[in-house]
């Protein structure tokens, strides 16, 4: 079904590899569209998917940039439009209400460390290298690089990288925030996929709410703790809270059905 993508149910996980060895996995038109069709149409529609966990082929890269032949030139509008496409396919990632989890390997640069921050959740492995280099070019990130990045590692940190396009390596990435954890090459999958597991245990509503109220946070037009309050409400409603309280109060195991 897609060229790019290569697509493996793990257990009710998606592992969603970018499939562009040679190319260092980058993210080209055709990938770009395959990632939006991926996100808004074939992933909401499997039945029991417990989440996706996003990794690139190859040792030497999750993904190492935008593939640059395709905008070299672009004039202003063009570019524009190029850069808008990229942030709605990565708002579809940040905004899907089952977990995403990066496991990057070898270089996330530029588009590919914009795809890993789109993600809930990031695994490194020990030889994964971050950065947005886009100033070499003449550029600045277009894909949400300049808000996201903020978000992890705070304004002058974010403000260093983006300027002086200096890459970090897995345990830097880790003691700034921009990771969740490090483990040795070759088990990124295994982890990411480790941490999906451990997220479908709990009550699939509260975790799509939970998404939605963190995206909030960093939304000019919501008010985040308005939509806390109706979401909060809203799994109050649910067959979800109702089995999460009985297994409290008899001291068992909840066994939650998305409901």
């Amino acid at each position: 079904m897609y060229e790019n993508l290569r697509i493996e149910n793990q257990a009710g996980i998606a592992v969603v590899t970018i499939s562009r060895e040679k190319a260092l996995n980058a993210l080209n038109t055709a990938t770009m569209s395959e990632l939006r069709h991926f996100f808004s149409e074939e992933a909401p529609k499997t039945a029991g998917l417990k989440g996706v966990v996003l990794t690139g082929a190859g040792e030497k890269a999750f993904v190492a940039g935008a593939d640059i032949t395709e905008f070299s030139r672009l004039n202003a509008a063009e570019g524009a439009a190029f850069a808008r496409n990229g942030q709605e396919v990565f708002d579809l990632i940040e905004r899907f209400p089952r977990p995403v989890v990066a496991a990057v390997q070898g270089f996330a640069l530029g588009g590919g460390c914009e795809l890993a921050m789109a993600c809930h959740l990031r695994v490194a492995g020990e030889r994964a290298r971050f950065g947005q280099p886009e100033v070499n070019l003449g550029l600045i990130p277009g894909y949400g690089g300049t808000q996201r990045l903020i978000r992890y590692i705070g304004r002058s940190k974010a403000l260093e990288l983006l300027m002086t396009a200096d890459m970090i390596g897995a345990e830097e990435a880790l003691r700034l925030g921009l990771v969740n954890c490090v483990v040795s090459s070759g088990q990124e999958v295994a982890k990411a996929c480790e941490m999906v597991e451990k997220i479908a245990a709990k009550a699939p509503v509260a975790i799509a709410k939970i998404i939605e109220c963190v995206n909030a946070y960093f939304s000019a037009e919501a008010d985040g703790l308005t939509l806390e309050a109706a979401a909060f409400g809203a799994c109050c409603d649910t067959e979800d809270f109702r089995e999460g309280v009985s297994a409290f109060i008899e001291k068992r195991t909840a066994h939650f059905q998305g409901k």
